[in-house]
This record gives C-alpha cells, structure tokens and sequence, in this order.
C-alpha cells in the first residue's frame, strides 16, 4: 500500500542557507508518526515545508500520490490536511465554540454540527467551556482547542508541532491519550515533540533529524531500544 505522505530529497529553508537537505521518509495511513532530534535540527521546518510554509529548494512532497510541493497552503486544508503550530495557535479574544468554527472556513465538512459532537466527545472537557474566551483557558485546554480546531475540516492528515509544550505532566499525558483517541477516528497523525521517550511509545514510527538531516527512522519501540539514539536523545537505559 502507497503511504499516505512521503517525503523524498526534501531541501528547504526561509530564504537564506537551507534549514533541511534531503531529508527523506514516510508516513502511513492511520499511524502516529514522530520527529524528533536536538534543538536546531529542522524539525519544525519539516512540518511547516509539508503545508507550505517555507520554501522548497528541491525534493518532493506527495500526498496520496499527489505533488504537493508546490501547492498552497489553502488549497492543502481542501486536500485533507491540517496543523496546528507551537506557539499562538488560538484565538484567545474568540470562545471555544467559535475558534472550533473558524477551523471550518477553509473546508467546510458535511454535517458542521455533527462533526462538532464528533470534537466535543473527544474532548469532553471543552463542552462546559464553549462561550468561554479560549484565552482564559489553562493551556492544556487550549491546546485542545487547537488541535479540535485543525480537526473540524475533517483531515486525513494532522500536522502537530509541540503538542505537549508547557504543559503539566498531568495534560502531557491526556494529551498523548487523545492523540491515541484522535487515531481511532482514522486521522493519521504527524508531529514534532520534545518529550521523545513518551512519544516513541505511543508512535508507530519515529524520524530522527540531525544537523537537518536524517539520523534514524524506525518504529518507536525500535528507536526506543537503539543504543546510539536512546544515548543522544533519549538519556540513558530503555526502561
């Protein structure tokens, strides 16, 4: 079976030296997948190349067998893919309900109401919050916004960057069950995190990135249990 994204040769960077040189791997349908590497290594600028963010110096980027490379963002969202970035990834001024409807604009889904039940049975928690401003929210709650946000375009594919950045460990690990959650509905799952050792257990497969460059790729109990990443990344001894 094609996977559901691929990426071959990809070299991009923000307009000066590229940032990622011929980074190559890819991504199933239905699976978690997780970047990972030291700070610097390019591993936002993966995700933000995939949905169009920077410029692609060469390589290709196909989803669904189709060459996205040179595709805007907008019409990605209509094509079934959606992110959610690190930092301001809320409107903090609009409530719950209508930052949750804004992730409907680009690409309206069928039933808005149905999909919207869909969302708040994911995340219960952002039912009793609905007029409330998403500012006001604990970031873990917002966090949730953004990611049930980027899902009401009902995506084949979600980008995520950071998605346990900040938060308690009593959120980082709801988060992770979500994403688990997220999974079951068929939403295949791509994200950048910097807690590794939590990631790769919840991932199918994990992508290391040094220096901008491919390191490892594997699945996650594999990397988990490789002796030169669990050292540089991953602090020591398998538990």
């Amino acid at each position: 079976m094609s996977p559901l994204l691929s990426i071959r040769g990809l070299t991009a960077g923000y307009g000066g030296p590229p940032i990622i040189e011929d980074v190559s791997f890819d991504v199933a349908a239905n699976e978690i997948a997780v970047i990972l590497g030291p700070n610097g290594a390019g591993k936002s600028t993966v995700l933000k190349t995939i949905f169009a963010l920077t410029k692609v110096l060469s390589g290709a980027i196909d989803f669904e067998g189709t060459d996205i490379a040179s595709r805007k963002t907008s019409a990605l969202v209509t094509l079934g893919m959606s992110a959610v970035p690190q930092s301001r990834n809320v409107f903090r001024n609009l409530t719950v309900d209508e930052n949750l409807d804004v992730g409907t604009y680009a690409a309206p889904p069928a039933d808005k109401a149905a999909t919207r039940e869909k969302i708040l049975e994911l995340f219960p928690d952002l039912r009793a919050k609905l007029k409330q401003p998403a500012g006001e929210l604990s970031g873990g709650q917002r966090q949730m916004v953004a990611i049930g946000r980027a899902m009401m375009c009902e995506p084949k594919l979600i980008l995520l960057d950071e998605p346990t950045a900040g938060l308690s460990p009593a959120y980082l690990e709801r988060i992770f069950d979500l994403l688990l959650d997220i999974r079951k509905t068929g939403v295949t799952i791509l994200m950048v995190e910097q807690n590794a050792r939590q990631a790769l257990q919840i991932a199918d497969h994990g992508h290391v990135l040094v220096n901008g460059g491919n390191f490892a790729s594997g699945t996650g109990k594999e990397l988990l249990a490789d002796e030169d990443v669990r050292r540089s990344f991953l602090g020591g001894t398998p538990e």
